[in-house]
């Protein structure tokens, strides 16, 4: 399936008060549908959770839910850009945004485009 070595990656948002680790082999990419996603135009990872490491405190951080409240998108609290979120349909999976990932390239990944705006 991915050609790509599991490797860790370190990722933050714009003012580094959010700071966190990955470990994936980035078997594919993803882009959402959905109302939100549309909005903040991120290209996701999915992450197991214990595949994922929070390296500054949870304090940074704010979380929006909307719909039916399952779903957890996480924003830094100064300046407001979106690291990742805990799934709706896999709550024990995240969704990484990639721009956030120090030194990383997306080229040659397939991007998988989601279907979230019509679940229910």
């Amino acid at each position: 399936m991915s050609s790509r070595p599991m490797q860790k990656y370190q990722g933050s948002c714009h003012c580094g008060a959010v700071r966190f680790e990955i470990e994936t082999d980035f078997p594919e990419l993803t882009t959402c549908d959905c109302s939100i996603c549309r909005r903040k135009n991120a290209l996701m990872v999915k992450v197991h959770e214990s595949k994922f490491r929070l390296l500054t405190s949870e304090a940074a951080l704010t979380e929006y839910q909307f719909h039916t409240h399952t779903a957890r998108h996480f924003f830094c609290k100064t300046c407001g850009i979106y690291p990742f979120h805990r799934k709706r349909v896999t709550p024990d999976n995240l969704g990484i945004n990639v721009f956030c990932l120090e030194n990383f390239d997306p080229t040659g990944i397939p991007v998988r485009q989601t279907i979230g705006a019509a679940m229910v």
